[in-house]
């Protein structure tokens, strides 16, 4: 690997760790969040963070059909969509905790071990993901297609299943938590 890589590296990780510690501070040590006077994002932002995620579901699995197919423009262009997709998500996510702060999942029962075994095995596997995608994307882009194709080996499955489950949690928590 050439040193300009191994810059772009080090950038993606740097970048990666500190939007991870911005969203863990943002919904967990921050303090008080700002009252919500709009209540579209109380009430309606989960619902278009969710429809974000499940598109993001839908081109992730399109363009790997599309790669499969051997048509690389089509599965770069479903790929790139998948990544403004999840940047709505983040962008969402970030907006709906700086304002409404944490959610609680107050449903008792055996659903709430589910709930806690989706949710907490999606957290695990969102840390990781923002340098996988960074990576694989840079690697795609620089032309570097053995490395792209052995890395996205891994990240596809971790970002299907970070954005299958974001839709999972929004369901459990705007249709089971009481």
């Amino acid at each position: 690997m050439n040193q300009s890589s191994k810059k772009a590296i080090f950038l993606i990780f740097l970048l990666s760790f500190v939007s991870i510690a911005l969203l863990i501070w943002l919904v967990y040590f921050r303090g008080s969040p700002v009252s919500p006077t709009n209540t579209f994002v109380k009430e309606s932002l989960p619902a278009l963070n969710a429809l974000f995620n499940l598109v993001t579901s839908v081109l992730l699995i399109i363009g790997r059909i599309k790669i499969g197919q051997g048509k690389t423009e089509q599965h770069k262009q479903f790929m790139v969509s998948s990544f403004l997709t999840s940047c709505l998500f983040l962008i969402g996510y970030l907006v709906y905790h700086s304002v409404v702060g944490e959610t609680k999942f107050i449903a008792e029962g055996s659903i709430r071990y589910v709930y806690f075994f989706i949710l907490i095995s999606h957290i695990i596997l969102s840390f990781p993901l923002l340098p996988l995608v960074g990576m694989t994307f840079y690697f795609a882009f620089t032309y570097q297609h053995a490395l792209h194709k052995k890395l996205a080996r891994i990240t596809f499955p971790v970002w299907l299943y970070v954005s299958a489950t974001g839709v999972l949690v929004f369901l459990f928590l705007r249709f089971l938590n009481h």
